[in-house]
């Protein structure tokens, strides 16, 4: 950076350099309220003692988007009392100025207003928290520039193309083309930039006699793969960037090895959150710019509340910390309490040599306690400091060191993971969002084939087992003509014939029924699996006890739920007025989930049916056809029955 000697002449240019002011930051803190109001005065008296010949802010003048009352009138009046006077303005401007302030009402500069009379202009961009917003675009800048004391400049409307028109102003013989851009969200203006969108118009005459001066307000440092503006994207003819937004100050400007030209990042006049960055001594800058040469003086801040930080690792200490110690955790406390009264001791120390600082400092400890130590109450500790202190409640922040992030940041060979990307190409937000969702389509385009498959296979799987049951449907039908057919001829010969051996209560017939078969089910009388007591059985056995019954000779994994009952009781008296299968026959004609059995070969079917005494023929299709088995011995004694329905039978 070149030198130039800092006498006042009519060639030098002297602007006042400030960004992110912050107004209105904590306006109801009792402590810190009116904190940016005093600083904002304090850069106005600077900029009016050293006659500079006007100010130029880099953004977020305002804290919020829609700033209080007390928060504009505060503005309104530090600017009417230090920027209206009757000093003349030194410099012209030579450009078309309805281009440069097309979005105001009032497109010309306010000092040459004939209705004002303005001794310091302001020029200013707009940053991201005074943006402009709402159906009319509007921000708190218009406000100010309306009232005509403010001039609010690099404003673009275009969301597709930015053509940034200089703002050319000449004092003497220096002349200086002032560049500005208001806040953009970074995602658009970085993939702006790589479409060569973004297009910065250069004075026609003399391109090279003017000093090109560049204010900005976005990202600087990378938050992201594109959550940020690197310096190569900007043009090599800027002589100086004057960067926005970043809040620690860094407002000596510095060389891009690149690009050529210089940065300065005058940071913000107010601390805005209790960070590294913030800690760091706050300036403004004073530019002297005569012809291509220029110098950044550096003003501290004299209003600004300090801040002092300091970090503790827990781990760092063996020697004074044990986990397992029951008492570490007041030993953690008590030497917390000595760096906070070290850190007290700094700041009063300092503000001894400055007594426009305000009293209470700012004080933050950070403790990292990753090893098994645990943290102790905040709120406690800090009720020690609340008169000593401008941030009683934030005094200790404790945070755990992420070991197993560093342990897999040295492993791993993030080259390898990451694809890199050819050349031209950019990670962007919109990309990840459609293939998120282009992989959330094929999950569920696979969930929906995969189901359909399967309602495929059940309802395959459903028309077999109707086949299956249409086939012993039919084979039911034929066992029951064969059995209606037998039982006839063995109801005609079964009275005479003393072969069979079956006593002569079998002989009656009933037609209640063995074998009442559903036929949803499809089942015949074997089907069921069950023999039926004192079937086979001979004359004697019989007459040795009626109520004997056999237990059923078909393995219990082909007996129902019903015959498994069946066979557990006990055998109806010829007393009863109804049978045992009377009793449940409701029951088992309105069961239809009984487990399916196996069928039994229409030839033992008859062999059965053959033994049995005479029956009726109709009494004999009726059971046969239901396929379900019952006793039909109504001599055995119903201990399901009452006395009075047997008594009323008798």
């Amino acid at each position: 950076m070149s030198t130039i000697n800092s006498q006042d002449d009519e060639d030098t240019f002297k602007i006042l350099i400030a960004t992110d002011i912050h107004l209105g930051y904590l306006e109801k803190d009792p402590v810190r309220g009116n904190d940016t109001f005093v600083t904002l005065n304090e850069i106005l008296d600077h900029a009016q003692k050293n006659e500079v010949d006007f100010i130029l802010l880099g953004g977020d003048l305002f804290h919020e988007n829609k700033p209080s009352r007390k928060t504009v009138h505060s503005c309104l009046e530090s600017l009417r009392k230090y920027c209206m006077g009757d000093r003349p303005v030194q410099f012209e401007i030579l450009s078309d100025q309805a281009v440069n302030f097309h979005c105001s009402k009032f497109p010309w500069v306010n000092y040459q207003d004939e209705n004002l009379n303005i001794s310091i202009p302001i020029f200013s961009i707009h940053g991201n928290h005074d943006d402009p917003t709402g159906a009319d675009a509007l921000c708190a800048l218009d406000i100010l520039s309306c009232a005509g004391l403010l001039n609010h400049f690099g404003r673009s409307t275009s969301v597709e193309k930015i053509d940034i028109s200089p703002i050319l102003l000449r004092k003497g013989r220096t002349k200086i083309a002032l560049y500005g851009l208001g806040a953009i969200p970074d995602e658009r203006l970085y993939r702006m930039f790589v479409n060569k969108q973004v297009t910065m118009l250069r004075p026609k005459e003399d391109e090279d006699s003017w000093f090109n001066l560049f204010v900005i307000h976005q990202n600087r440092s990378k938050h992201g793969a594109t959550n940020y503006i690197p310096e190569q994207f900007l043009d090599d003819f800027i002589n100086l960037v004057v960067w926005g937004h970043e809040h620690e100050c860094k407002i000596a400007p510095s060389q891009n090895e690149q690009q050529r030209f210089y940065v300065s990042q005058p940071g913000s006049s107010v601390v805005t959150s209790l960070s590294p960055g913030e800690s760091v001594k706050k300036h403004i800058g004073l530019l002297h710019v005569k012809g291509k040469k220029m110098k950044m003086q550096k003003i501290a801040l004299e209003t600004v509340r300090t801040f002092h930080m300091e970090d503790i690792v827990l781990a760092d200490h063996p020697d004074l910390f044990n986990p397992d110690n029951p008492k570490v955790t007041q030993a953690i406390q008590a030497f917390c309490m000595e760096k906070v009264e070290l850190m007290l001791d700094n700041a009063e120390r300092e503000r001894l040599g400055n007594p426009r600082q305000p009293e209470k400092p700012l004080i933050r400890l950070r403790v990292d306690y990753t090893g098994g130590f645990e943290p102790f109450s905040v709120h406690r500790f800090s009720q020690k400091y609340v008169d000593r202190v401008a941030n009683p409640k934030d005094i200790i922040h404790f945070f755990r060191h992420r070991e197993q992030k560093e342990k897999d940041d040295s492993d791993l060979n993030f080259g390898k993971l990451v694809r890199p990307a050819s050349e031209g190409m950019t990670l962007r937000v919109e990309d990840l969002v459609k293939q998120y969702f282009q992989t959330a389509e094929k999950v569920r385009k696979f969930r929906e084939s995969r189901k359909k498959n399967t309602e495929e296979e059940d309802e395959e799987v459903r028309e077999a087992m109707t086949r299956a049951r249409a086939h012993r449907s039919e084979d039911t039908v034929l066992v029951a003509a064969s059995s209606d057919e037998e039982l006839m001829d063995t109801g005609m010969k079964g009275t005479g014939d003393s072969d069979d051996g079956l006593p002569a209560t079998l002989s009656r017939g009933s037609g209640r029924a063995r074998g009442r078969a559903r036929g949803a089910r499809g089942q015949n009388s074997a089907a069921r699996g069950s023999s039926r007591r004192g079937r086979g059985s001979t004359s004697q056995e019989t007459a040795t006890s009626s109520r004997t019954y056999k237990p059923v000779s078909v393995p219990a994994k082909n007996m129902s739920v019903m015959d498994a009952f069946r066979s557990l009781k006990p055998e109806p008296t010829l007393n009863s007025s109804k049978s045992y299968s009377e009793f449940f026959q409701e029951t088992i004609d309105d069961d239809s989930d009984l487990e399916d059995i196996s069928i039994v070969p229409s030839s033992k079917v008859n062999q059965r049916l053959s033994t049995t005494s005479s029956r009726g023929k109709t009494g004999s299709q009726s059971q046969t056809s239901r396929g379900v088995d019952f006793e039909s011995d109504e001599d055995e004694f119903d201990p399901f029955k009452s006395t009075a329905t047997s008594r009323r039978t008798k």
